[in-house]
């Protein structure tokens, strides 16, 4: 063949791109003799394959497309099911309605689970919580479980620079599948709040989420960590949760209301911007990193607002060490269920 020469891995040329996160790579492939594609050019496009997760988005925010995300992801549920959802601080109203929830939470039989909060509001103990959670609806649409009520089991933290353990609700260890609705916005402490921060802070005991506050000094205290290593331990909580649940856990994050504030707040400040739509994955840190992204990319100029409140808190670190320790990937492919 007149074009045909031998190359290296050297030779091998790739150029990438990045647009909203997503990783496209374009490959200038030589022929090679007698082989088409040399097995470690595969082998380059076979790792590269692997590092990028998929995420899937539907524009509408209906209780049919929430199943309709849960069912293309096509991780079906098993066993007992644990529903991870913010029921909301009092007074508050940022958080996922059971109007919408309500039937995915029935599809897969679920439990809602959720633990005392570690501050001084109306979640921090468990009668309260639960008067709470009737008071927002879903005991309604569910049976609702304080899983740190009767005490904490430790879950081991493996790759992490701060913590070594993570501190969870003992009911936890009763849950066979965990389904992960986080409502994605800001928040004041993490600049935003998503799927890592929900299986982090919001699987954590009340000592937990001290632990995770003060970046592994103590259960008794929030302490005053740099704000990065706050960051860094709530991507490692949640690598010791995703590390316990191995396969049986999946994320879908819905986008509205999309506040500067977190569902924690009792009085939180109006969005400036629309809503986005719903989004899922099996990645959490590939699923909040497209939602930072969409964020980014909206048209909508009220989004600077919320921008702003990432920046300011550096947020973004927390997915840029959860990628760095394992817990999953920034890249990404983007499927749009309505194209």
């Amino acid at each position: 063949m007149k074009d045909e020469k031998r190359i290296t891995r050297r030779d091998f040329i790739r150029t990438a791109a990045v647009t909203g996160g997503a990783l496209a790579v374009s490959c200038l492939i030589p022929t090679v003799k007698g082989e088409g594609i040399s097995s470690f050019l595969k082998e380059e496009l076979f790792a590269k394959k692997r590092k990028t997760a998929t995420v899937y988005m539907s524009k509408h925010i209906t209780p049919q497309d929430l199943i309709r995300l849960y069912e293309v992801l096509d991780r079906p549920v098993s066993g007992k099911v644990g529903v991870k959802i913010s029921t909301g601080e009092p007074g508050g109203h940022n958080y996922l309605k059971p109007e919408l929830i309500g039937d995915l939470v029935h599809k897969v039989n679920g439990t809602i689970i959720e633990c005392n909060t570690a501050y001084g509001g109306e979640r921090s103990t468990t009668e309260s919580h639960l008067k709470a959670a009737k008071d927002h609806g879903f005991t309604a649409i569910a049976d609702v479980d304080i899983m740190d009520a009767e005490g904490e089991i430790r879950l081991p933290v493996k790759g992490g620079k701060h913590l070594t353990e993570d501190i969870v609700g003992r009911h936890y260890a009763n849950y066979d599948f965990t389904l992960v609705l986080s409502h994605f916005k800001g928040h004041a402490m993490g600049g935003f709040g998503g799927a890592v921060k929900n299986i982090s802070i919001g699987i954590a005991s009340a000592n937990g989420k001290r632990l995770i506050h003060s970046a592994g000094t103590s259960t008794t205290s929030w302490g005053n960590p740099l704000q990065d290593d706050f960051l860094e331990s709530m991507a490692e909580a949640a690598k010791a949760v995703a590390d316990y649940c191995g396969d049986n856990i999946l994320y879908i994050n819905v986008m509205n209301n999309l506040s500067v504030d977190c569902d924690c707040d009792s009085d939180p400040e109006e969005p400036q911007m629309g809503d986005i739509g719903i989004l899922a994955s099996l990645d959490p840190v590939a699923l909040d990193q497209a939602c930072v992204d969409m964020v980014y990319n909206s048209p909508d100029e009220g989004r600077s607002h919320l921008i702003e409140r990432i920046e300011s808190r550096h947020g973004i670190h927390m997915l840029e060490h959860g990628e760095a320790i394992g817990l999953g990937t920034r890249k990404y492919d983007l499927i749009d269920l309505e194209n």
